[in-house]
């Protein structure tokens, strides 16, 4: 769900709190690994990234990220839930990991659940999702959008990044609530996602802003609608998808980084200091801005309860929906 930034005051006053100075008698003794859940080139990636370049610089030792894309994030995810709780592999992910879950549990095929399996140590980054139509769909909101859909001969293809995942289980929404048809079609990530629309073979799919963005800049791709319950500063002028009647397509976007669940709390607490003063750190901070998202580095308790407060309220939509993975 949506977080709130925390200041930088607030920050530095973390970091001197003595649990978290207690905390530094954990050193990792190796590389860390922060595998993200799908390919290069998405937003998830880019900053993850961002993140590992200024954690080197401050750990004392190379933060890798690691890219293991496929079934709409759960790959990656459970990897992280079966390695070694030593602080050493991490998870970077995204609010698909709720709406994923959420599909494989209703399907009994659950490899992992986010509660018992992992830690959620802090928020990476607040970004708002877009919903994008290619430059071929007249569409310009969710009206047009519906209206363009029914006028078609036969169903269109709308593409997300895997079965379960975010904008699949918007799209079912949106067919339900606007009484039209799409076919879907799953990619392994944002990436390969936007080329298909961007070259016309997907009608209608989903992003995160700081990725989108210059596909939208450049008229590639159109913003229909975003996501979240607030217009994103960076497209004003584009309505949320509650301001245009479809009030259960709202979801919140949030990237965030998690640990295994066995992680001792000394290791959780340094990591968490070590990222939030990366998020706070000035030039990434700025960096994380111009890309259409805010920075995060919250407690870690508050982004627990936000991403537990998220599945708990997608579990009963996929039910609803009888959200089928492959």
């Amino acid at each position: 769900m949506m977080i709130a930034r925390r200041s930088l005051g607030v920050a530095a006053g973390l970091l001197a709190l003595p649990g978290l100075a207690r905390a530094q008698a954990w050193q990792p003794s190796g590389p860390i690994r922060v595998v993200v859940p799908f390919p290069a080139g998405g937003t998830t990636d880019v900053l993850a990234r961002l993140y590992a370049q200024r954690l080197t610089e401050t750990m004392g030792v190379s933060v890798v990220v690691e890219n293991r894309g496929g079934a709409g994030g759960s790959i990656g995810a459970d990897a992280v839930a079966k390695a070694a709780p030593d602080g050493q592999t991490l998870l970077f992910h995204n609010l698909t990991f709720s709406t994923t879950t959420a599909a494989l549990e209703f399907a009994n095929r659950a490899p992992h659940s986010i509660e018992r399996d992992f830690a959620p140590l802090t928020l990476g980054a607040n970004v708002p999702m877009m919903l994008l139509v290619g430059a071929q769909v007249p569409a310009r909101d969710l009206k047009e959008l519906v209206a363009w859909a029914k006028a078609q001969n036969s169903p269109a293809f709308y593409g997300s990044t895997g079965p379960g995942s975010t904008i699949n289980l918007i799209g079912e929404v949106l067919k339900r609530d606007g009484g039209f048809q799409m076919e879907h079609v799953p990619f392994r990530g944002a990436a390969p996602l936007v080329q298909d629309m961007l070259a016309g073979r997907i009608a209608f799919g989903g992003d995160q802003l700081s990725t989108a963005l210059p596909h939208i800049r450049s008229g590639a791709l159109r913003p229909v609608a975003t996501l979240a319950a607030q217009r994103a500063r960076a497209l004003p002028d584009v309505p949320t998808v509650r301001e245009q009647g479809f009030p259960n397509a709202e979801l919140y976007g949030w990237n965030g980084f998690f640990a295994p669940a066995r992680t001792p709390e000394p290791v959780q607490a340094r990591l968490v200091q070590e990222i939030t003063a990366a998020a706070h750190h000035p030039p990434l901070a700025a960096r994380i801005t111009e890309l259409g998202a805010e920075p995060g580095g919250n407690p870690q308790a508050e982004f627990a309860q936000a991403v537990h407060a998220q599945i708990a309220a997608v579990r009963p939509l996929v039910r609803e929906l009888s959200m089928q993975v492959e």
